[in-house]
């Protein structure tokens, strides 16, 4: 098992190293996939006149904090960082949180971020989905293949377990930072989205984080909210209980409910099928 991933480790490293002659953009949110690929890809310039860029999206469904941490990140690294706003709602028909929203939304901002390298005259980007992404609904990552983006964590299968190892093994900061997806995914499809919604669920996430809680999601129907938390910190949403239900209420909820399967990633997903992710597959393998 061992001598696999360093196989992979070695074969995605000299792919960098022959791939990466020219200046390059990696798509940057400041996560520990994005990060460690920005980190390999920084390595493998190392030495020539190449640069690399960290470009973040400015985005209306991730929250601002999103932006000053990808920055601290990109200069912890050693790269430059861009930021090129965008909003989803007004500009990729996502009001209605319909079921292709990734789709539409991965769509809008490569090629927005495509736009911004090309003021740099940058051709290649990269992007950090790794391999175990595709195990779920992603529909974005066909936009990611129609659009010429480079995978390599997919390419060479790494997992996100391995992505974690490694980024530890780097020194990264963010090497166990848990993910934070869009916040469009707090809300079931065909719910209108807003921006005030999506503040408020923000603001309770954040409060449910301060509490200690790691994976942590606040699922939104209409006034009624149901939390996601790993099932090992029930304990502190049972000592905190009445001090949450009041805090939830005061943000702008009636009904506050805990999801007894505990934290589940896509879990707005059940039932979807995954026709998306075997297109952009079978794109990727021709």
């Amino acid at each position: 098992m061992r001598e696999a991933l360093a196989s992979k480790r070695n074969e995605m490293e000299q792919w960098l190293r022959e791939e990466i002659k020219e200046d390059c953009a990696v798509a940057f949110s400041g996560g520990v996939d994005s990060a460690l690929l920005l980190k390999l890809v920084c390595g493998a310039a190392k030495g020539s006149k190449t640069n690399v860029y960290a470009v973040t999206m400015q985005t209306t469904l991730h929250p601002a904090a999103e932006i000053t941490h990808a920055k601290k990140v990109a200069e912890e690294i050693g790269a430059r960082h861009l930021v090129a706003p965008v909003d989803e709602l007004a500009e990729a028909g996502m009001q209605q949180n319909p079921v292709d929203r990734c789709y539409r939304c991965k769509k809008l901002l490569f090629t927005k971020l495509i736009e911004k390298a090309a003021e740099y005259g940058i051709s290649m980007i990269l992007e950090g989905t790794n391999a175990e992404d595709l195990n779920g609904y992603r529909p974005g990552f066909l936009a990611v293949r129609e659009l010429g983006i480079h995978s390599p964590l997919v390419q060479f299968g790494l997992t996100k377990e391995e992505v974690r190892a490694w980024a530890e093994e780097l020194g990264l900061s963010v090497s166990n930072r848990p993910a934070m997806p869009c916040l469009a995914t707090r809300f079931p499809y065909g719910t209108t989205l807003s921006y005030g919604e999506m503040r408020k669920a923000e603001q309770g996430e954040e409060y449910l984080r301060g509490l200690g809680l790691y994976n942590v999601r606040l699922r939104i129907y209409g006034d009624l909210v149901r939390i996601e938390a790993d099932p090992e910190a029930f304990s502190i949403l049972e000592a905190r209980r009445l001090e949450i239900v009041q805090t939830l209420k005061m943000i702008g909820y009636r009904y506050i409910t805990l999801d007894l399967e505990g934290f589940r990633s896509g879990s707005m997903d059940i039932g979807i099928t995954n026709a998306y992710n075997e297109r952009a597959v079978q794109k990727e393998e021709r």
